[in-house]
């Protein structure tokens, strides 16, 4: 159902969480929900995360066989805001469609590797399906407004390609090449991938705004970055611990 495994032939510090329900093209159940829950607390100390589906689909949407709006829009929710929570990068390796649910699991990733045919869309409005507001808000900031719009509104799909023409999608490329970038993202600073993570998702005020200054504070201050500019003036790589 969903497979969560250390890379270390990647890289230190690299974790996979792959959806693997091939036979419904990895289709979202309420059980899925729950074991992405668990999966994310299995990464919380990772360096980076790639999220990916078994072939032959990222994620295919909601299992429409068994969609209410309660709980399991609730738990869809917590797992969506989960991965922006997490501290660390997430990175979506996209191999074919990511529809509805799995282009929601798309705009709450933070980098994105795509094959050039992969399809990504929300057909809410082919099913008489409504997505939830913060939702709608994180694809329009992921996606850009015209996107969102075409998605949402005329229900359009976007091939790999062509968001990677928008900037939507990061790179062109497979598994292995998110992994391969995963791989050059690990040996990065952790407090200031935790600290941008929240920056980037923050508002001008309030309590994120005010969680991020706390956690720069804190990464300012910290043993990773007197090790970062000791590095610096040395000419080695830095090896940054998190603290």
């Amino acid at each position: 159902m969903v497979r969560v495994a250390e890379r270390s032939d990647v890289g230190a510090g690299v974790w996979t969480i792959t959806l693997e329900r091939p036979e419904r093209r990895n289709a979202l159940d309420h059980a899925t929900l729950l074991a992405l829950i668990d999966a994310q607390k299995s990464v919380a100390e990772a360096r980076v995360v790639v999220l990916t589906g078994a072939p032959p689909a990222f994620c295919a949407g909601a299992d429409l066989t068994g969609v209410e709006e309660g709980e399991f829009a609730a738990d869809l929710g917590r797992v969506l805001r989960g991965f922006v929570a997490l501290p660390a990068p997430v990175i979506a390796a996209i191999d074919g469609p990511a529809l509805g649910a799995g282009a929601q699991l798309v705009s709450v990733c933070d980098l994105r590797v795509a094959t050039a045919a992969s399809l990504v869309g929300v057909p809410a409005a082919r099913l008489g399906l409504v997505i939830d507001h913060w939702t709608i808000d994180r694809i329009r900031s992921e996606f850009g407004t015209a996107t969102a719009r075409a998605m949402l509104l005329a229900a359009e799909t976007y091939t790999g390609e062509r968001l990677h023409q928008s900037g939507v999608v990061h790179r062109l490329g497979t598994l292995d090449d998110a992994l391969a970038w995963a791989a050059e993202i690990a040996p990065l600073a952790p407090l200031s991938h935790a600290a941008h993570k929240v920056g980037l998702s923050a508002g001008a005020t309030g309590a994120e705004r005010d969680r991020f200054e706390a956690l720069r504070s804190a990464a300012w201050t910290s043993d990773d970055s007197r090790e970062g500019r000791e590095a610096f003036l040395a000419k080695r790589r830095p090896e940054f611990r998190g603290r």
